[in-house]
């Protein structure tokens, strides 16, 4: 891509409230921290000559720009529901630096961002196999055999198969949670119902552990140690509800096989 240095334009506070605001939304909505979103935004603005303020919540974002001369805009931006992307991260943070050092033009910026935003993920199916996989060596982590980790493999493709459908159809995520750990528990428990393997216990207890949050709480202790607090509280509170539903599911599949594991 053709790079347009920024003295080539004219900017004012409104189209960079605009693209900050843009860019902001963006970046925290695919699993950024507060502090790299913020750095991240001071960065291009300071390249401009514009001063930024954020203030970050876990549902919209605030966005205060103002210039030398005195102009201020305020932008707010809603941040939406999107699967945590490291890839996006990485490429908008390299963005930001790219505008710092080579003087990316705004108009070359938004191509760039709707270049990584568009740009075609890992597939689908191979998404679901590797976290299948994933969550079979976790099984096997607590000493589960052979069988125990195919019977979870199969059970984590089956859970994910339900939330993805549910969540393009717009169900409401803690219902999708809920289904997808109940989905997985009724698939891991033919290990026990059929005597399948020697740790049918393993089996269960570990096919739902593909739900289990942890960026979300990764993300919570490192906003804590920032100081944002109002947003690490948020995604706390939004992973102990996942955490919740996903031992609700558990918990009904389980006494729907009519299984005691404990």
């Amino acid at each position: 891509m053709k790079m347009t240095t920024s003295t080539t334009y004219k900017y004012d506070c409104q189209s960079m409230a605009k693209f900050l605001s843009a860019y902001a939304g963006i970046l925290f909505s695919s699993g950024s921290t507060c502090i790299r979103l913020e750095k991240n935004v001071t960065r291009i603005a300071e390249t401009f000559n514009m001063h930024s303020v954020l203030s970050i919540f876990p549902r919209h974002i605030h966005l205060t720009v103002s210039d030398s001369g005195g102009e201020v805009t305020t932008a707010v931006v809603n941040i939406a529901t999107k699967p945590v992307n490291f890839t996006i991260i990485t490429r908008l943070s390299s963005l930001s630096w790219d505008i710092a050092d080579h003087r990316i033009s705004l108009h070359d910026a938004e191509d760039k961002i709707s270049e990584i935003s568009s740009r075609p993920q890992i597939g689908i199916w191979s998404k679901t196999a590797l976290i299948a996989a994933a969550n079979a060596s976790f099984c096997r982590l607590f000493q589960g055999d052979a069988t125990a980790m195919l019977t979870v493999f199969i059970a984590t493709v089956g859970g994910l198969v339900i939330r993805q459908t549910l969540s393009s159809r717009n169900f409401d995520f803690r219902v999708a949670t809920i289904l997808s750990a109940f989905t997985a528990v009724v698939i891991a428990s033919a290990d026990h119902i059929f005597s399948l393997s020697t740790t049918p216990d393993t089996a269960i207890a570990t096919s739902v552990l593909y739900l289990i949050p942890g960026i979300p709480l990764i993300n919570s202790f490192c906003d804590m140690l920032d100081g944002r607090y109002i947003c690490a509280f948020g995604r706390l509170m939004h992973a102990i509800v996942l955490t919740a539903c996903m031992s609700i599911g558990l918990y009904l599949g389980i006494s729907a096989m009519r299984i005691s594991i404990f």
